[in-house]
């Protein structure tokens, strides 16, 4: 059975890191437009630095959760695509070999002149030269607001492939992502929403499981046998 797995902010909160936006619309207490846009970047990239050298801490410190686990063991069962909006590297850490990372990945560095990538430090500052061609013009290899998420291409084929799509903690407010479930149903997929609540998309599930993603997604994988 060809499977392709959405996770989001949801399966990684379990583990101690913090969803994307607080109610108060406010993300570890700075506006989203500060810290996570291309003009937000330009305007104090020192700031962003900071605010991702944090999130580069926070992240090397959790720990991957039963879910993390549960997927890496669907892998070795099922053709598994497993899709992340999330910019840990918890699935990999839990044994997922293969994760495509769509907002990019806290563990990658690019330069904006030359359009290197490299792994990242943990301290990454606006004085850092690329290592490729030394501009002092180095980022995070995040997709921030504003830009488009990576590998497209590739997700959209796994979605139409699908003969089954799951997406787990994913809030359904951010697109393209929020248009999967629709995607893979019109190519015949049969869709399965893994969340504490309804989402934006609830709608365009066949099936939902409610619950934490810790609980509900390795009870789900052992529910699809081999």
């Amino acid at each position: 059975m060809r499977i392709t797995v959405l996770t989001g902010a949801g399966i990684s909160a379990e583990s101690g890191l913090a969803t994307f936006r607080a109610s108060d619309g406010l993300w570890e207490n700075h506006r989203i437009e500060d810290v996570a846009s291309p003009d937000g970047f330009a305007r104090d990239p020192a700031l962003v630095h900071q605010f991702y050298n944090e999130r580069r801490k926070n992240a090397a410190a959790a720990v991957p959760n039963a879910a993390h686990q549960a997927l890496a063991r669907l892998a070795e069962r099922h053709d598994l695509t497993l899709i992340t909006q999330n910019v840990d590297d918890l699935h990999e850490r839990a044994g997922s070999a293969k994760v495509i990372h769509m907002h990019g990945s806290l563990n990658r560095a690019r330069c904006t002149s030359c359009n290197l990538t490299w792994a990242a430090p943990p301290q990454m500052s606006v004085d850092m030269p690329c290592p490729a061609c030394a501009a002092r013009t180095i980022r995070p290899d995040i997709v921030w607001f504003g830009e488009m998420p990576f590998h497209l291409e590739q997700i959209w084929v796994a979605l139409e492939q699908a003969d089954l799509f799951a997406a787990i903690g994913t809030s359904g407010n951010v697109y393209p992502a929020a248009g999967f479930a629709q995607h893979a149903a019109r190519n015949g997929a049969h869709c399965v929403e893994l969340n504490l609540q309804d989402s934006a998309t609830s709608r365009d599930f066949d099936d939902h499981i409610r619950g934490p993603a810790s609980l509900t997604v390795p009870a789900w994988v052992d529910s699809l046998g081999s």
